[in-house]
């Protein structure tokens, strides 16, 4: 099934000098301040996609996109319906809908029922971001309360992916990196102040 789902037309497209095509980012309370840290000493040419999942009121618009934009050199936009990834750019879940990625690299709007009553769901981001990219999916939890992610992390490491949970230590809400990390299913737990090049370490593993 596996085998065949990749040779199919609908496979997504594999990013030149990245041995990650993408990277799923998930947070919540106290979740800015630390995606912010991540993103900002990112070049433009950072050759992964990323998407995000942040935790946000269901009833108010989100400038999450504007603030990252202004802290990084990377492209920061709110995803949309038929978004393909593209290297470089983070898409932000807009509030209330779950952000999905599709088999052929695109991405979907969902707000089908909530997910541990939430919406956005890290946990379905991070399962579809695993049937797609499989071994070229990399997960990463961030500071936030509840225990969202901690399932879809399975899927990524069941798929050959790579997880990096943020060092309870260091994050402002311990829920979430506790819960992944409890899973067992983590390949690093870092400082904040680590994690960003550790990711352009890995994504560029092969490049540099």
């Amino acid at each position: 099934m596996i085998e065949m789902a990749e040779n199919a037309k609908n496979h997504p497209p594999h990013f030149t000098n990245a041995v990650f095509d993408i990277v799923a980012i998930a947070a919540s309370a106290g979740g800015l301040t630390a995606i912010i840290q991540v993103l900002s000493t990112l070049k433009a040419e950072f050759p992964a996609a990323i998407a995000i999942v942040q935790h946000l009121a269901p009833e108010h618009p989100s400038f999450m996109a504007e603030i990252l934009s202004r802290r990084t050199n990377i492209t920061v936009k709110q995803a949309q319906e038929g978004d393909s990834l593209t290297p470089g750019t983070a898409y932000v879940a807009p509030p209330d809908r779950h952000l999905l990625v599709n088999g052929d690299g695109t991405l979907s709007l969902s707000q089908s029922e909530l997910v541990h009553f939430l919406r956005p769901s890290a946990d379905l981001l991070f399962e579809s971001v695993a049937a797609t990219y499989k071994d070229r999916a990399m997960a990463l939890v961030l500071s936030g309360t509840g225990s969202d992610g901690a399932i879809g992390i399975e899927a990524i490491k069941k798929m050959g992916g790579t997880v990096i949970v943020q060092d309870v230590k260091t994050a402002e809400f311990a829920g979430m990196p506790s819960a992944a990390i409890n899973t067992g299913n983590v390949d690093f737990i870092l400082p904040l102040d680590e994690i960003s090049t550790t990711l352009v370490s890995l994504v560029m593993a092969k490049f540099n």
